[in-house]
C-alpha cells in the first residue's frame, strides 16, 4: 500500500510524537531508494525536483529543495525561485537568507525551512565549521534565531551541530519543525546526507554521520572493470578478434555479384579525369 505524502499540517501534528527521518539525496536513484525505504523528508537540489520523473520516483516524500542564499539573490528572486519549485512538486523550500527574505516568502504562503546553529554558508560568523551553542550566551543566540524564524513565518529549521541539551530545550519551546543534523534526538527529525550513509563521500566525514555501506570501494571496483573491458575491446580490434561473423551482416551472393557488375559498369562509363582536374577536385 502506498504512503500518503505528508503536508505541512501533518508534520506539525507529528511534532513531539515520533522521530522523522530525513536525507539529502542528489539523484533519482537515491530518491527512489529513500521512497522505498520509508524515509519521511528529503532535501534535494532544485534541478532534481524540476525533473518530470521526480514525483514518479518519490511520490510520498516531503521534498525540500534548497541552495545557498547567495546563489539565488534578493527576496523577490527567492519568491520567483520558490514558486517555480512549488509548482513542480516541492513541499517546502530551504532558505539560509535573512529573516526579511523568509518573511517575504512566508507572506506569499510559501512553506520555508530556515537554518540555525552551524550554518555552512555563514560559518565565518560563528568561528568556522564547529559546534555552535556550547555556552549559555551562544545557546541563547540559537534560541533567539529560532524565535526570529518563528516571527518571520518559517515552518521549520535545520538545527546543525548544536549541543543535544540545547537543541532539545529549544525544540520543546518552539512550534517549528526542528530538523536535527548532529543535534541529537530531542528534535523532530534526524537528518543525514545520503553520500555519507552510502560511503561515497571521500572527503571529511562529519562527527554526526554514520556510514552504512561502502559504495566508494564498489565504484573503484567498477572503474577497474570498466578499464579492463575497454582494454579487451582495444586488443580484440587490434588482433582482428572483433568483429566476429555474428556481429556483421552478409549480402546474398547473387545480389553481391549483380552489385559488383553494376559498379564495374559504372566505373567504365565514367570519363577519365586529367591530373589537373583530379587535383582541383580535391578542394
Amino acid at each position: 500500500m502506498s504512503r500518503k505524502r505528508p503536508t505541512v499540517a501533518d508534520l506539525r501534528a507529528m511534532k513531539g510524537k515520533r522521530q522523522l527521518t530525513m536525507l539529502r539525496v542528489l539523484t533519482l536513484d537515491e530518491a527512489e531508494a529513500a521512497e522505498r525505504a520509508g524515509v519521511d523528508i528529503v532535501s534535494v537540489p532544485p534541478a532534481l525536483v524540476l525533473n518530470p520523473q521526480y514525483r514518479d520516483a518519490a511520490p510520498s516524500l516531503f521534498t525540500m529543495p534548497g541552495e545557498n542564499f547567495f546563489e539565488i539573490g534578493t527576496a523577490d528572486d527567492f519568491v520567483r525561485w520558490s514558486f517555480r519549485l512549488y509548482k513542480a512538486g516541492a513541499d517546502a523550500v530551504y532558505c539560509s537568507a535573512g529573516y526579511a527574505t523568509i518573511k517575504r516568502m512566508a507572506d506569499d504562503a510559501i512553506p520555508v525551512i530556515g537554518h540555525v546553529g552551524l550554518i555552512p554558508s555563514r560559518a565565518t560568523w560563528t568561528g568556522g565549521f564547529k559546534a555552535v551553542g556550547k555556552t549559555a550566551d551562544t545557546a541563547m543566540q540559537v534560541f533567539e534565531a529560532v524565535k526570529q524564524l518563528e516571527a518571520a513565518g518559517a515552518i521549520g529549521a535545520e538545527i546543525e551541530v548544536v549541543p543535544v541539551e540545547v537543541a532539545k530545550a529549544i525544540s520543546e519551546r518552539t512550534q517549528l519543525i526542528m530538523l536535527s543534523m548532529g543535534a541529537g534526538t530531542g528534535c523532530d527529525a534526524q537528518y543525514l546526507f545520503a553520500e555519507d550513509i552510502l560511503g561515497t563521500n571521500r572527503g571529511h566525514m562529519p562527527r554526526h554521520s554514520k556510514v552504512y555501506r561502502n559504495f566508494a570501494a564498489e565504484y573503484d571496483r567498477l572503474q577497474q572493470e570498466r578499464i579492463a573491458a575497454f582494454s579487451e575491446y582495444v586488443a580484440d580490434v587490434n588482433s582482428g578478434a572483433y568483429p566476429e561473423d555474428r556481429h556483421i551482416v552478409h549480402m546474398d551472393p547473387d545480389e553481391l555479384a549483380l552489385f559488383m557488375k553494376k559498379m564495374d559498369e559504372d566505373e567504365s562509363s565514367r570519363p577519365i579525369a586529367s591530373t589537373g582536374e583530379a587535383a582541383s577536385g580535391l578542394f
